[in-house]
C-alpha cells in the first residue's frame, strides 16, 4: 500500500507540473485534473465528451458505460462511499434529469459525487434546440454547488471549486454543466494557470477542531452521567473516524448505538456495541438508548429514521452533539453544548479531556444483559431450517460466511430492516454501506464500490423488488469484469407493502410478482448464478461465488409472509 501511495504522489506531482500556463484542450485539462484528484473511474451514459473520454482512457482513468444515468450516479456514489474519493458520473444534456435523480441518495447520505452534464449554449438557449432544457432548477435541489462551464476557459476555476465544495464541511454532490449537449465546449484550447488541489479529492479534506471551552463543557457534563450512550451516524464514515470512535468509546467505557449507515463502526462482538437504533433497529438498542441519562451524538443528523421519529432517545435527555455542519447542532434535540468540528478530531479532543471511564458499572452490566436478550430473541428465526427460508436465517448465514474485509452494500426497505437486525459484522475490516432511501441503489452502488477497491470482497444484499430496478447493470458488470457477489432476498414481491392490501386476492398484484427465476435471468447476462431453496444450500453456493473470478448472483427463495417487526418504542 505504501508503494501505491508513493506512485500516486509521483503521478500527481508530474501532472501538476504540467498545469503552469500550458495550452491544451478543455478535455485534456479535465482528464489530467480528474487524475490529479485521485479519480480513476468515470461512470457515464453516452454520449458525453467523447474526446474527453479518450483523454481519460489514455492516462489510465477507466470509463464505465452504464445502461442508465441513474445507475451511473449510484455507481459513483458507491465508489465515493467506499473510497472517500470523489465519485464522478456524467451524461449528455437530455439525460441530466435522470442523473440528477440518482444524486438524491448521495445528497441524503452526504456522499461526495461530481455530476457532469452536457447543456445549453448562449447561441442555442431559448430556441427549442433539440434535447435542450434548463437544468439549473433541477440541480439546485440535489447538489451543494452547480455551475455552468459555458467556455472551456472557466473549467480551471470551476472544477477545483466543485471539488472543494464536495469534500469540505458536510460532503455532498456537486454539478457542472458543460456548454453543448455533449460538452463540446471542452474542445476549445485554453491556457490554465490554476492547477488542481489534490487535497480536495477526498474526504475529509479539512479536519477542524472544536473550541477548547466547548470541549471542556461537554466533558464536564459527561462526567456527571450514570448511564451514558453514544449514537453515531454517517458522519463517522465521511470523517473516516471509525478508529477514533472505537478508541474513545473504549477509553470512556461508553456503549455505542449506531444508525445503519454506521453499522460495524464498532465490531458487534464488542461488549460496548448495542446495535442499530431507530426505525431500522434491534429492539434492545432502542431500549438502551431510551434508558440513557446522557447521549453523545457523533456524526448523526438526529433525523427521524435514527431516532424513531424523535422518540428514541427520550426528548429532553441531556445531550452533546458533534458535527462538522453547524446547521445540525441542536436541530432536533436540545444540547448542553454543540461541538462544531470534524468527528475524528473532536473525539480525540474529548478523549484527552476525559482521561478515563465515565458512568456506573451497573450500566455496562445492563448493556450486557440487553445484548444477551437480543441473542435469545433472534435465535428462533436465525437458526430456522424451514423452507421457504426465513430472511433472518439468510442474514445469519450471510454473516457467518462473510470473509475478513468484506463490504456489504444494502438496499433500503426490508433489506435494510433485516440487515440492521440480523447481519453481524465482527471480522476485521468488515463494513457496510446502505441506501439512504432510494430503492434499487444497492446493486449499482456495489459495482461502484468494487471499482474503488477491486481487491476487496464486495457483497450486495438486496431484495427482488429492488434488484429489478437496475438488473440490466449485470451486463455492465460482465463487460468490465466487476466481480461482486449479489445475494437476493427473493420473496416474489414488495412484501413490505403486503399488509396495505388486506391479503385480498383482487389486490395482490399491487405487491406480488410472478415467479421469475432470477438465477436463470442472471445466467443469460453471463453472470454465474445459483438458486437456493433450502438453508443447507447457501453456504456452499456463497463460498463458490466468492471464489469465482466473475460477477455472481445467489437467488435465495425466502418466506413472503415474513415481515420486519415493528421497532420497539417507549410506551
Amino acid at each position: 500500500m505504501i508503494g501505491i501511495a508513493r506512485e500516486r504522489q509521483r503521478v500527481v506531482k508530474n501532472l501538476l507540473s504540467r498545469f503552469i500556463m500550458v495550452k491544451a484542450s478543455g478535455n485534456r485539462i479535465l482528464a489530467e485534473s480528474l487524475k490529479a484528484y485521485g479519480v480513476d473511474h468515470f461512470f457515464n451514459v453516452p454520449m458525453i465528451i467523447p474526446p474527453g473520454i479518450k483523454e481519460l482512457t489514455a492516462i489510465g482513468v477507466k470509463s464505465v458505460v452504464t445502461h442508465s444515468e441513474k445507475a451511473a450516479a449510484y455507481m459513483a456514489d458507491g465508489y465515493a462511499r467506499e473510497s472517500g474519493r470523489v465519485g464522478v458520473c456524467a451524461s449528455q444534456a437530455i439525460g441530466a434529469a435522470n442523473l440528477a435523480a440518482g444524486l438524491v441518495d448521495a445528497l441524503m447520505a452526504k456522499s461526495p459525487v461530481l455530476a457532469i452534464t452536457g447543456g445549453s449554449t448562449p447561441d442555442t438557449r431559448e430556441r427549442n434546440f433539440y434535447q435542450e432544457y434548463d437544468q439549473r432548477s433541477i440541480y439546485a435541489g440535489v447538489s451543494k454547488f452547480s455551475a455552468r462551464v459555458e467556455k472551456a476557459q472557466r473549467l480551471p476555476d470551476l472544477l477545483p471549486q466543485a471539488f472543494r465544495v464536495a469534500t469540505t464541511g458536510t460532503p455532498g454532490p456537486v454539478h457542472l454543466e458543460l456548454g453543448g449537449y455533449w460538452g463540446a465546449s471542452l474542445t476549445e484550447e485554453i491556457e490554465s494557470s490554476m492547477p488542481p488541489e489534490p487535497r480536495y479529492g477526498s474526504c475529509p479534506a479539512v479536519r477542524p477542531a472544536a473550541p477548547p471551552d466547548d470541549v471542556r463543557k461537554a466533558a464536564a457534563a459527561m462526567r456527571q452521567a450514570k448511564r451514558p450512550i453514544i449514537v453515531c451516524g454517517s458522519g463517522i464514515r465521511a470523517s473516516r473516524a471509525q478508529a477514533a470512535l472505537v478508541d474513545f468509546a473504549r477509553r470512556a467505557s461508553i456503549p455505542v448505538a449506531s444508525s445503519l449507515d454506521a453499522k460495524a463502526v464498532m465490531p458487534e462482538s464488542d461488549p460496548l456495541s448495542i446495535g442499530v437504533v431507530g426505525d431500522y433497529s434491534r429492539d434492545t438498542a432502542n431500549i438502551a438508548v431510551s434508558q440513557a441519562d446522557f447521549v453523545l451524538f457523533v456524526g448523526s443528523t438526529t433525523g427521524g429514521m435514527v431516532t424513531r421519529q424523535w422518540s428514541v432517545p427520550t426528548p429532553g435527555v441531556p445531550a452533546v452533539q458533534i458535527d462538522i455542519d453547524p446547521r445540525e447542532l441542536g436541530r432536533n434535540y436540545p444540547l448542553i453544548v454543540g461541538l462544531l468540528g470534524d468527528p475524528a478530531m473532536v473525539l480525540d479532543q474529548l478523549s484527552a479531556e476525559l482521561t478515563g471511564p465515565i458512568g456506573q458499572p451497573e450500566w455496562l452490566q445492563h448493556i450486557a444483559a440487553l445484548r444477551e436478550q437480543w441473542t435469545q430473541l433472534a435465535a428462533e428465526h436465525e437458526h430456522s431450517t424451514v423452507s421457504p427460508i426465513r430472511p433472518e436465517r439468510l442474514c445469519r448465514m450471510l454473516s457467518d460466511s462473510l470473509p475478513d474485509g468484506a463490504l456489504v452494500a444494502v438496499d433500503t426497505g426490508h433489506s435494510a430492516g433485516w440487515a440492521a437486525r440480523n447481519i453481524y459484522l465482527d471480522r476485521p475490516g468488515q463494513s457496510l454501506i446502505r441506501a439512504a432511501g432510494s430503492l434499487g441503489w444497492a446493486y449499482p452502488a456495489s459495482l461502484g464500490a468494487k471499482c474503488a477497491n477491486p481487491d476487496r470482497p464486495v457483497v450486495c444484499f438486496t431484495g427482488d423488488g429492488a434488484f429489478y430496478y437496475h438488473m440490466a447493470e449485470m451486463e455492465t458488470a460482465v463487460r468490465y469484469g466487476i466481480n461482486t457477489v449479489t445475494v437476493v432476498n427473493d420473496n416474489h414481491g414488495f412484501n413490505q407493502e403486503r399488509p396495505l392490501w388486506d391479503e385480498s386476492p383482487a389486490l395482490e398484484k399491487n405487491w406480488k410478482f410472478g415467479g421469475v427465476d432470477l438465477a436463470a435471468v442472471a445466467q443469460t447476462f453471463g453472470v454465474k448464478a445459483w438458486r437456493v431453496d433450502h438453508a443447507s444450500e447457501f453456504e456452499s453456493a456463497f463460498k463458490v461465488a466468492l471464489e469465482t473470478n466473475s460477477p455472481t448472483l445467489i437467488d435465495v427463495r425466502t418466506d413472503p409472509s415474513a415481515l420486519v417487526p415493528i421497532p420497539w418504542q417507549k410506551p
